[in-house]
Formats: structure tokens, C-alpha cells, sequence
């Protein structure tokens, strides 16, 4: 088994610091137009972060067992060595990419990723506001497994992405240099990943790199000053609730559902997707934190696929994105 260390244990003592001088410094130069932190919200954020590492170990055992499996049935082997590392964290962030855009346009991934968007506040304590039910994440990965890469080598490698992503949940910083914002993805870039502007909407998903996004048409560049929240904020500061809300939604979708095409959907197509008849006869309320499903109408209008133009006949959407 690889020796490689814990990347995210060892970066606590930086958490703490940096949230620490964010909120100084909000104190000693305050900035009207930006979310800050509020004392409750900061609380549940850190709140769902130390949930999540109970439940993240939970899950990982039947992960790590079928990981395990998989790793020992292919004949194929990933050497971790000084320049193979940079290999798989390159590899990593690739699937990253298509992980994070799944959980957003899969209800019923988006019922697990829904919770790290559920504040309407963009700081350093938002990054720790981490889901309870990340079994939905480990079959992006299973390409990197059967490749030959150690599934502790995978660990460490989605332990740095994540890590890495701490630092640009601030409004604090601006935007870098034109060279590093066009490679890695930076606090501008992510702030629009947060964002509930219709434009911002399902953009910038890339974990260390923005490449990605830049490649496979979901890149979109801060201009306007975003605004945080879900579709309908959850009002809530119950770790609980924040943490199953949109499963409670889908279940009393599925409950209230007339076939079982609409059942299929409401659990496999888009957040917010509803069937076409009952959409053209009344707009539906999106359940609370809901967004409109790619491609489909919702109650404040219609939104376009990631990457693609709206038609001249939608109209711009005013929610969040994930």
C-alpha cells in the first residue's frame, strides 16, 4: 500500500488560520456588498464539515472494499512514484470534473451536492459545509481503479482536490494573474460556480483546474457581482435537514407522481424537472432547494443546456447554480 500522507489532516491547522484572518478582516475593512459571514450560518457550515467526516468513513468502508476488488482484478498497476503523481492528480481532477457536473444536472446526485450550495453566504466556512450521503460520488472513479491506480493513491489525490479548493471559497481575493486564472480554478472562478445569476447557472465546475470547463464548454468568466442561495433557500440552519432536504423533496415528488415514467424522472432527470403536460398547464414551484432542470422550464423561466445559448423565445433565469 502506497505511504502517502493525509493531506487533509494535515492542512486543519491552515483551515483554522485563514478562516480566522477572514474574518478579521472583514472586521477591520467591511465590505457592504459581499455575503460575509454570519454566526449561525458559519456554525452549520463547520457543523456539516465534522458530520461529514463521520458519515464520509462510514461510507468509505463498502467503498474501499469494492475499490479493493476492482483493483485486484485488473492486471494493470499505477507505480506511485515522483512523476506519476502528478499523473494521477491530473487524471483526479479530469473525472472530479464529470463527477461534480453529474451531481448537478442527476436529481438525485444533486440531492448529495445540493448541501455545499445550501448557504447564502460565500466564505471560508463554506467550503467546510460538506454532504453526508457522498456514496453517490465513488462511481466516477472506478475508470482510475481499473487503470491500476492504488485506491490510497486515488484517496490521497481526491483528498488534495479537496483541499485544494478550500482557499477559493472567499470573496476576499480577487482576480490573479490572467495566465494562472486561464489554467486553475481561483476564487473568481468559483464564486460563479456559487452563483445564482442565470448565466452563472451549472458553469465552472472544475476541481484544481478550469481547463476542463474551458474544453468541454462550461466556462463562464465573473462579470457581475454574484448572488448566493439555492432556488429557494431552505431557511434552515439544522444540520439535519440541510443535510436530507432534497431527498425529503424527492420522496414527496415520487409519493404525488402519476406513472412511472414520471417517477423515473423525477429521480433521474434534471432538479426541477417536471412532466411536460403539467408544465404547460401550470408552472411548478420548484421544492425547496430545487433548480430547474437543464434544458427545462421552471417557475422564474427556462434555462439552457451547460455550454449552449438560450433561444431567443427563453427567458433568463434568476437561480443558483451548484
Amino acid at each position: 500500500m502506497p505511504n502517502l500522507p493525509d493531506v487533509v489532516l494535515w492542512s486543519i491547522p491552515a483551515f483554522v488560520l485563514l478562516t480566522v484572518i477572514e474574518v478579521i478582516s472583514y472586521r477591520l475593512h467591511p465590505d457592504e456588498d459581499a455575503a460575509g459571514y454570519e454566526a449561525k450560518d458559519a456554525a452549520t457550515s463547520v457543523g456539516m464539515g465534522l458530520g461529514s467526516l463521520v458519515f464520509d468513513f462510514l461510507w468509505k468502508i463498502p467503498i474501499v472494499a469494492l475499490y479493493t476488488a476492482i483493483y485486484e482484478l485488473t492486471p494493470l498497476r499505477v507505480p506511485v512514484l515522483w512523476w506519476t503523481v502528478p499523473l494521477m492528480l491530473l487524471a483526479q481532477d479530469f473525472f472530479y470534473y464529470w463527477s461534480h457536473r453529474g451531481h448537478h444536472v442527476v436529481r438525485i446526485l444533486w440531492a448529495c451536492h445540493v448541501v455545499h450550495h445550501s448557504s447564502r453566504k460565500f466564505n471560508l466556512t463554506t467550503a467546510l459545509r460538506q454532504p453526508w450521503t457522498t456514496w453517490t460520488v465513488w462511481p466516477f472513479y472506478v475508470p482510475l481503479i481499473a487503470l491500476g491506480v492504488h485506491p490510497a493513491a486515488l484517496a490521497f489525490c481526491s483528498s488534495a482536490n479537496l483541499v485544494y479548493q478550500f482557499w477559493i471559497h472567499t470573496e476576499r481575493i480577487g482576480k490573479l494573474h490572467p495566465a494562472f486564472e486561464f489554467v486553475f480554478n481561483t476564487p473568481s472562478h468559483h464564486r460563479v460556480h456559487h452563483a445564482s445569476q442565470g448565466g452563472y447557472l451549472d458553469r465552472n465546475f472544475g476541481g484544481i483546474l478550469i481547463v476542463w470547463d474551458r474544453l468541454f464548454g462550461s466556462f463562464v468568466a465573473e462579470t457581475e457581482r454574484p448572488v448566493y442561495g439555492l432556488t429557494k433557500n431552505i431557511g434552515t440552519y439544522n444540520p439535519l435537514r440541510v443535510a436530507t432536504h432534497e431527498y425529503v423533496a424527492i420522496a414527496k415528488d415520487l409519493r404525488a407522481a402519476r406513472s412511472w415514467s414520471e417517477r423515473a424522472g423525477r429521480v433521474f432527470r434534471g432538479p426541477g424537472w417536471g412532466p411536460a403536460a403539467r408544465r404547460a398547464s401550470v408552472a411548478e414551484k420548484p421544492a425547496v432547494g430545487e433548480k430547474p432542470a437543464v434544458g427545462e422550464k421552471s417557475a422564474v423561466g427556462e434555462k439552457s443546456a451547460v455550454g449552449e445559448k438560450p433561444a431567443a423565445t427563453e427567458t433568463a433565469v434568476t437561480e443558483t447554480a451548484a
